[in-house]
């Protein structure tokens, strides 16, 4: 699936309930200076059959962990044609700036509690073969995420 085919089938309504986390996290900046919102697609290609495994550590983990660490969970999906069914993981984050994007990020890779999971999770091998990242922001002409 092209990413263009995916980000048009991505419905707008699913971006809502991040408005309000982002503009409170604009105003508590309180510094003057007006952040951009960030959007981050993020694409999981699994090995064969790896992907249950995945699901897993997302739904008891990996969720949790993102919003510990600043990432605000949007949406998530799995595609339900070939080529990439069975094998692939769509999701968003939000984050206040592509500043803070950065910091989250490092954050989230030197917790301990996300290595010790990671570790677990891939006893029997690793889950993810590639991994395809693309920061977004609103356009002027898009609906009102308010």
């Amino acid at each position: 699936m092209k990413r263009r085919t995916l980000l048009q089938s991505l419905p707008a309504v699913a971006l809502f309930p991040t408005a309000a986390w982002l503009t409170s996290d604009q105003e508590k900046a309180g510094s003057g200076q007006s952040a951009t919102p960030v959007y981050e697609l993020r694409v999981y290609h699994t090995y064969e059959g790896k992907l249950d495994d995945l699901l897993r550590r997302f739904r008891e983990h990996t969720t949790k962990l993102f919003e510990k660490h600043g990432m605000k969970n949007v949406a998530y999906w799995t595609p339900t044609e070939e080529p990439l069914k069975g094998k692939t993981l769509v999701y968003i984050l939000a984050h206040p700036s592509r500043e803070a994007a950065t910091a989250n990020w490092k954050a989230f890779g030197d917790d301990p509690e996300w290595r010790s999971v990671r570790d677990k999770s891939e006893a029997n091998g690793k889950i993810v073969e590639k991994v395809d990242s693309t920061f977004l922001v609103l356009t002027d002409f898009s609906p009102s995420l308010s």
